[in-house]
């Protein structure tokens, strides 16, 4: 293997597992999980991106590789220059994607609360009629996302398509509800 295809395999096996990382976290696909074990740097959890991860392995090889391939090529300079100007380009690359997640991608992240998916209190609407005592559908928005979930009335009475209901509790994946007529003649005082 000439040093040439060293290089071409690098790259090629970098831009490969880069694409294959990226489409799979955009589209959900599960092939398996690696766990290395978790590396916090000082000792303590790491608030940004730690540097030494997986996807910045394969941007460096990528770029390590392509930078190595076209140096070779193209007879730039003698092997162990090449070598140190392929790492350069290498830790450049990676360091423009660590730098793209942590300017653009990581300041609109944020810790989800115990609060931020309570069901408990949420308006929603029924798109799927609640027979007596049966289970229907309920879609409503939570954390700015449109979700649905199967519910059941509190009372075990029916509530038809379209009306509006408040989640009362939620409990095994299903949201009982109680509808907003009923709620006013809680609140309003016994005659």
């Amino acid at each position: 293997m000439t040093l040439e295809m060293f290089y071409l395999a690098c790259f090629v096996i970098g831009l490969a597992l880069s694409l294959l990382s990226f489409a799979g976290g955009f589209g959900h696909l599960h092939l398996g999980h690696l766990h290395l074990g978790h590396t916090h740097p000082a000792g303590g959890h790491a608030n940004g991106p730690f540097v030494f991860n997986l996807f910045n392995l394969m941007a460096f090889l990528c770029w390590f590789g392509g930078a190595g391939y076209l140096l070779t090529h193209y007879q730039v300079a003698i092997a162990p220059i090449v070598f140190l100007l392929a790492v350069l380009a290498g830790v450049a690359g990676a360091a423009i994607l660590i730098a793209f997640f942590v300017k653009v991608l990581l300041p609109h992240e944020r810790i989800l609360l115990p609060a931020d998916t309570e069901m408990r209190g949420v308006v929603a609407r029924v798109t799927s009629s609640l027979r007596p005592g049966g289970t229907g559908e309920i879609l409503f928005s939570l954390n700015g996302t449109r979700r649905c979930a199967g519910a059941r009335s509190e009372d075990g009475q029916p509530i038809p398509r379209d009306a509006q209901v408040l989640v009362m509790r939620y409990e095994q994946g299903i949201a009982w509800v109680r509808p907003f007529h009923d709620l006013d003649d809680l609140d309003s005082p016994p005659t």
